[in-house]
């Protein structure tokens, strides 16, 4: 199969699950809009959801992945069997005592790290506590779910790892619906959903399970053991954590800050769903296809191809996403209108969403970049480098963050956020290639200025037939205008993008038949 191929087998699954995302943050913003019970939902749910990228999607993605291929590569099955085992037994007991030890210490956490600006309002910090504390057990099941899917991934079977997310939105999209038709307050909405997040999580778990028992393994339990693999995986695994759940971490540093102003966490949610659709489709999944891939070639000594995966990677990326970055920050108040403004959801919210939406389409590129960038480290068991421009990126966003935020509110967290991204980008870039594990392309830097040039092209007929379809687009036009006159500017957009990357050289049939073929075969360097 080719890397495109995988590609669009992770990527489509992903694009199903961001679909029922959109759906479902349509939904809520009907439900709740911008309003107290939306921050106090978002907030509680961020907690679990940054530990998940901490301890499951980093770690694994990064840790897991390399050592299971080398397990398979030396000692067969059975030997990946019994290293999944043990990594599962001390997984499962460190998950236990962590979620413990959180519920625990869940008020403490809601006034210094989740929500400190809810301090001043009794009730909200009561209930976010106990909705925290109510979801808070998600992380123990996609941490598990993460470990199987890395599995899986290694395995060559990508779909059950990528469509499992689709669950959570499932089941949340029925407790909206089931709130909506009983006219529930927005309390009892709020708890709908964190019971359903809970189970959700048991659902995406089962799921990722019968994919493994499909993929011909089982995992059983086995009394956690410090053994010599495990210890190399918590080497790789610890710092790769911190550096996969960097835009999380990145996140929660903009929702502490964002606490003290009502409306703002709910505002970045609404925006952070959109652009994860094509950070989703297309960097999620080049990031869970090219690891186990430059793994494979890198165990194999053929250095040559595994240079050729990462730049036909960043070819990729870069020929989706630079488009998709220039379209949001040019359509971004006519997505929100459309896609939220009803209901709770008002005029004004569309403003603040849609001015957060233009920002993250400016760092929509780096953000994706960089899953197609820290896969060269990780292949190679290395994750502290990562690591340590993850704790830059955090500090850049920190300090930008703190001084925007008095003066521009939710969309100075937005620019905080992007240009930590793009500094990030730039670090792993540069020192990919320093270290040679990343071959310049003139051919490849050239077809980069020229999908920038198409792509202002683009937004140029965007931008001249938005302002004479304005009334069409128009907040008291009917919803199926408003839907069709954007699928329109959307439709033509992508033709004008097409036609004039290949016009004028962005892109041509060599670049797609390169990505498209199967990649050379593995032949190992001197």
């Amino acid at each position: 199969m080719s890397l495109v191929k995988k590609f669009a087998t992770v990527g489509g699954a992903t694009l199903g699950s961001r679909i029922f995302g959109f759906a479902r943050e349509t939904l809520m913003a009907a439900a709740l809009g911008t309003g107290p019970m939306a921050d106090v939902f978002y907030a509680a749910f961020r907690f679990p959801n940054l530990f998940r990228r901490l301890f499951a999607e980093g770690a694994f993605n990064a840790a897991f992945v390399p050592l299971f291929a080398k397990e398979i590569e030396a000692n067969g099955t059975d030997g990946a069997k019994r290293f999944s085992e043990e990594v599962f037994g001390v997984l499962f007991s460190v998950l236990l005592l962590i979620t413990i030890v959180m519920e625990l210490s869940m008020p403490l956490l809601v006034r210094f790290v989740i929500a400190p600006g809810f301090a001043d309002d009794p009730e909200k910090f009561g209930i976010t506590i106990r909705m925290a504390a109510v979801m808070f057990p998600y992380l123990m099941c996609m941490s598990l779910t993460a470990m199987m899917s890395g599995m899986l991934n290694s395995l060559h079977h990508f779909f059950a790892a990528a469509v499992a997310p689709v669950f959570l939105n499932v089941v949340m999209i029925a407790a909206l619906f089931y709130a909506l038709y009983t006219g529930a307050e927005p309390l009892a909405t709020a708890w709908y959903l964190s019971w359903g997040v809970l189970a959700a999580g048991v659902l995406q778990l089962a799921v990722v399970y019968l994919g493994v028992l499909h993929a011909g393994m089982s995992i059983g339990f086995r009394f956690p053991k410090m053994t010599p693999n495990v210890k190399r995986l918590l080497i790789l695994a610890i710092p790769a954590a911190v550096t996969g759940g960097i835009t999380q971490i990145n996140q929660l540093i903009g929702q502490a800050i964002a606490s003290s102003r009502e409306g703002a966490i709910a505002a970045l949610q609404y925006a952070d769903r959109i652009y994860q659709l094509p950070l989703g489709v297309v960097g999620v999944a080049v990031g869970v296809v090219l690891l186990p891939e430059l793994a494979r070639a890198l165990k194999g000594g053929a250095l040559r191809e595994a240079a050729f995966l990462q730049n036909r990677s960043i070819e990729f990326v870069m020929f989706l996403t630079i488009p998709a970055g220039f379209a949001l920050w040019i359509l971004s108040d006519e997505i929100i209108r459309v896609l939220y403004e009803r209901g709770a959801f008002h005029e004004q919210n569309t403003l603040i969403v849609g001015s957060i939406l233009a920002i993250y389409g400016i760092g929509l590129p780096a953000f994706v970049l960089i899953k197609a960038l820290q896969p060269g480290f990780y292949a190679r068991e290395d994750t502290k480098t990562p690591m340590r421009f993850s704790a830059v990126a955090v500090a850049v966003n920190c300090a930008t963050a703190l001084t925007l935020f008095p003066y521009m509110g939710a969309p100075g967290i937005a620019v905080a956020e992007a240009t930590a991204g793009w500094i990030s980008t730039v670090l792993l870039f540069t020192t990919l290639l320093r270290r040679g594990h990343l071959t310049w392309e003139w051919a490849l830097a050239k077809r980069a200025v020229l999908l920038i040039v198409a792509s202002a092209v683009m937004a140029a007929v965007i931008f001249y037939l938005k302002q004479h379809w304005a009334p069409w687009l128009a907040s008291g036009a009917p919803l199926l205008t408003k839907v069709g006159t954007l699928g329109l500017l959307i439709a033509i957009s992508m033709v004008v993008y097409f036609a004039t990357a290949f016009l004028i050289g962005g892109a041509d049939l060599g670049m797609i038949r390169r990505n498209l073929n199967r990649k050379p075969a593995p032949v190992k360097d001197a």
